[in-house]
């Protein structure tokens, strides 16, 4: 294959041409590589280079202006914006930066096509007056301010233009106009200057005026890269510029149009393939560069084309590991690097001034990847001590001053990124530095190992240079809401750039980087409407109609250019493939490209169209297994000396892989902070309360009047056990305050129910209040003592009959605690956990002490206390008319041990191994 670069060199050295002489001028930079590269195989002696310059470099080198970034062009613009603004109507620059921009780009537009500026902005400034037509002869407030803001455009642009030059400083379109300007000049000045424009296709009214007046002086060539296919086809876009140049350039009426080929019509290899999703489309692009299997030189032809940028990353990952040379010509976005994340929540947490910070941004912090190294000391990481204390004394909102407290070895660190920025810039600005020197310090000790993350810090030590650097110079910068909107816009704009021989292995570049290359072989993705092309966007403060009227692009145009550009790479290219993303809905999601609708329709290739999944790892989600190995064996031993809880064995019944987790491995249960007061923190309330309140009454006889003596200590009794229990949590307010009053009405209701038993007649001795109990069980089958522990809530004696309660804080009904065959206690945790629970703590019970007569026991349900004790009965059938049997005897313990026994000996026994069920 050869190059169009390689045909326009081949066709000048052919005419005997100094190259030495020549200045050519390429769409960007990076096809000057590729021209010097060729250029070197092609000459056999030594030369000077050629003059090679971008579009921009040339126009720069013209307008005699030097280019302005965007940012420093909106504070000139702000500055511009506040002198013709009364205080009245005059916005922050925070406000101004939501609009500024658009308008800036409109002006970019109006110099770039050369439009009359005062008629263009008289013009729209009319139209607003017209829309805003009014019955009334007086205007409002507000129609005033916003017609006034139309009639000051022309004002903004024209003192933007001159004192921007009066700088010799200019944006993208003041450099195109001044080049304009100044090309009679320089024409004048390099008489004998021989220029060539090699591959160009949408030129803006400047960039065309400036090369037809070079032609027409006899001062340049022009090389287009076109094909007869489309030229001759009087409606594809692709050619829709070519085509306008044909009709309206003088120079190209009377010369031959260099050059038109007819290469895309040529035998292609074109693959259209379907796949859902973005990462499926990675996962394709690297089943397909394993099967190409190219070699070094194939590596260099074949490139690797993203539609859409964001794809880089997971494009990387799925490179097979065979291609061992990589050139990724778009730089990593640096608003990714994980680094930026740390430097959004400074910002986040300092740009309201506020001294007492949310504890997750704290947590965020601190345990960010590049802050919690920092807080190593000889004691231990005290962040992590930090995350400890907060999680476990529920602390919601933390100043500096507590976090110094609880981190006392690292004060200087927590002022950095908890001290007040004062809402002062500058001092936000001076945190963020500092911050970067110390992960600098921790980084230097082990360089090599870091060398990706110094890179990070570097750059983003470049950005806060900038920063500082504004803040100088402009007065603009009073908030640190400013500063982040400008730290987010600059981060937006900066990328990090991958090192690398740019000439050398697979290429992977954007659309717009395609221009003037070739390949042989072409991987396009993300080829959907939306992206390519990019279809209707205005974001403008020039309507469409008058955008047509003066010749200034919209959305037809753009996709014209993409329409070039996409057809294009598949002049010389012999395999192509084409992606694209099926699924139709969802974010950033968008129909088949009518690109590949076209290549479909035109019938020039056979395509091979196919639908694809990406080859992704079948994964069959399979229970976890637990062998029973001497190790486990002997770990549940030990769980069983210290003692086996009902609770335990209900983990067990639930899910066996809990039970391996939680009681064997004892892993415990994250304990996040409780910025609501948990089901399990009122549970623990009410039952601390209860204890609280009842035990000085213990083995005697309850009374009304000793009930009611009760109620007057519940709001103490309660707040001292919500200190308890939930520490430094808030509770004077929010849903924590209902939660409160609620835990109150709870215990009160609870009192005013043993109440009306007693006056019902019932007469009720306390024996026990949270009481632990414990036994010992032996099975033949095993060598060892069992010990069986428990804590019942409470144990009393009502009318002669002994009972032994647990409280719960949710719902319970009565089927809850019953039950028909007894092999189903051990079988269905969801229906008969609470029976198990209350049978075993009777069951110890009976052990230590064996009851002479039948005994109850039960549930009292605190959201569901109107139904009083929910006793545990057994039913002998289902269905209505079943008979109930509350009492629990020595048949009933005997039942009870035979399902017990069955249940532990299955967690002993190395046959049965743990197996997860489905929860």
């Amino acid at each position: 294959m050869t190059s169009f670069i390689s045909d326009v060199l081949n066709h000048l050295q052919q005419r005997g041409v100094d190259f030495s002489e020549l200045t050519i001028i390429l769409p960007s930079k990076r096809a000057g590589n590729f021209l010097r590269n060729e250029l070197s195989k092609m000459v056999s002696k030594s030369l000077f280079s050629p003059e090679i310059l971008s579009t921009e470099d040339f126009v720069e080198e013209l307008s005699q202006l030097n280019p302005l970034s965007g940012i420093e062009l909106l504070f000139e613009f702000y500055e511009i914006y506040q002198t013709h603004s009364s205080p009245e109507t005059k916005e922050s620059f925070d406000d101004f930066l939501k609009w500024a921009s658009i308008l800036l780009q409109d002006f970019n537009e109006i110099d770039r096509y050369l439009i009359d500026p005062p008629a263009i902005f008289n013009y729209l400034s009319a139209i607003k007056d017209m829309n805003h037509w009014s019955l009334s002869p007086e205007k409002t407030p507000l129609m005033k301010e916003y017609l006034a803001f139309w009639k000051s455009l022309h004002l903004y642009y024209s003192e933007l233009s001159a004192g921007l030059i009066s700088k010799g400083l200019g944006y993208q379109g003041l450099l195109f106009r001044e080049a304009v300007e100044n090309l009679e000049n320089y024409i004048q000045s390099n008489p004998g200057k021989q220029h060539i424009f090699i591959g160009f296709n949408a030129l803006n009214e400047a960039e065309s005026r400036i090369i037809q007046e070079l032609l027409h002086n006899e001062m340049a060539e022009i090389f287009w890269d076109t094909d007869d296919h489309f030229i001759t086809n009087k409606k594809h876009e692709a050619s829709y510029f070519i085509r306008h140049y044909l009709k309206s350039w003088r120079y190209l009426k009377s010369s031959k149009l260099k050059w038109s080929f007819n290469h895309y019509t040529t035998e292609k290899n074109i693959n259209i393939i379907g796949t859902p999703k973005s990462v499926g489309q990675a996962k394709y692009i690297g089943e397909i560069l394993s099967e190409l299997d190219l070699k070094e030189r194939n590596q260099e032809n074949t490139a690797l084309i993203l539609g859409d940028e964001n794809l880089l990353m997971p494009v990387l990952n799925s490179i097979p590991k065979t291609i061992d040379k990589i050139n990724v010509t778009m730089g990593f976005p640096l608003k990714s690097i994980p680094l930026a994340s740390l430097f959004e929540r400074l910002f986040l947490i300092h740009k309201d001034g506020k001294t007492s910070f949310y504890y997750k941004d704290v947590v965020e912090l601190l345990s960010h990847q590049y802050i919690m190294p920092l807080f190593y000391t000889k004691e231990g990481n005290s962040a992590e001590k930090v995350i400890k204390d907060i999680q476990l004394n529920n602390m919601i909102f933390l100043t500096e001053e507590t976090i110094a407290n609880l981190c006392q070895d690292n004060q200087t660190l927590v002022h950095l990124l908890f001290g007040a920025w004062n809402k002062d810039p500058m001092e936000g600005l001076r945190s963020c530095q500092n911050i970067i020197l110390k992960i600098k310090e921790q980084l230097d000790l082990t360089r090599e190992a870091n060398k990706l993350g110094l890179e990070y810090l570097f750059k983003f030590n470049e950005v806060f240079n900038v920063l500082v650097a504004l803040n100088k110079k402009y007065s603009s910068i009073n908030s640190i809401a400013v500063l982040f909107s400008l730290y987010k816009q600059i981060l937006s704009q900066e990328t990090l750039d991958f090192q690398g021989e740019p000439l050398e292995g697979l290429q992977i570049m954007g659309m717009l980087e395609s221009r003037v290359l070739d390949f042989e072989t072409v991987i396009i993705s993300s080829v959907n409407e939306g992206i390519l092309p990019s279809g209707k966007t205005q974001n403008s403060f020039i309507p469409f109609d008058v955008k047509l009227e003066n010749n200034l692009p919209t959305y037809k145009e753009k996709d014209a250019i993409y329409a070039y550009h996409f057809y294009r790479v598949l002049h010389r290219a012999k395999n192509i493939y084409i992606l694209y993303d099926t699924e139709t809905d969802g974010l950033n999601a968008g129909e088949k490209s009518r690109f590949i609708t076209q290549l479909e329709i035109e019938d020039v290739h056979k395509l091979k169209s196919m639908i694809v999944s990406p080859r992704v790892p079948k994964y069959q989600l399979e229970p976890k297994v637990i062998t029973k190995t001497d190790s486990v064996l002997n770990s549940i031993r030990l769980w069983a000396q210290k003692g086996i809880s009902p609770s335990a064995l209900m983990t067990y019944i639930r899910n066996p892989i809990d039970f391996y987790s939680e009681k064997i491995l004892g892993i415990k249960e994250f304990d996040d902070v409780e910025e609501v007061v948990g089901a399990r923190t009122l549970g623990t309330i009410i039952h601390e309360t209860l204890r609280e309140l009842y035990a000085p009454f213990v083995n005697q006889f309850l009374k009304v009047e000793t009930i009611k003596s009760l109620i007057p200590k519940i709001n103490e009794v309660v707040e001292k056990q919500f200190k308890i229990q939930y520490r430094k949590g808030e509770l004077n307010k929010g849903k924590n305050l209902i939660i409160f009053e609620i835990a109150k009405r709870y215990v009160n209701k609870f009192l005013d129910m043993e109440i009306n038993a007693i006056l019902k007649g019932d007469v009720i001795k306390l024996l026990a209040v949270e009481q632990n109990v414990e036994t010992l069980l032996e099975f033949k089958e095993l060598p060892f003592p069992l010990k069986l522990t428990g804590e019942i809530d409470r144990i009393d004696e009502c009318n002669g009959v002994t009972r032994i309660i647990d409280y719960k804080s949710g719902h319970v009904f009565q089927n809850q605690v019953e039950i028909i065959n007894w092999e189903d206690l051990t079988s269905d945790y969801k229906k008969y956990s609470k029976s198990f629970q209350i049978l075993m703590y009777a069951f110890i019970l009976n052990k230590e002490k064996a009851f002479q007569d039948p005994v109850q026991a039960g549930i009292i349900s605190f959201k569901n206390l109107s139904a009083g004790l929910l006793k545990y009965s057994q039913k002998d059938k289902m269905g209505p008319g079943a008979k109930k049997d509350p009492l629990i005897t020595k048949e009933s313990f005997q039942s009870f041990e035979t399902e017990l026994k069955k249940l532990i000996l299955e967690i002993f026994d190395p046959k049965i191994d743990f197996i997860e069920k489905e929860v």
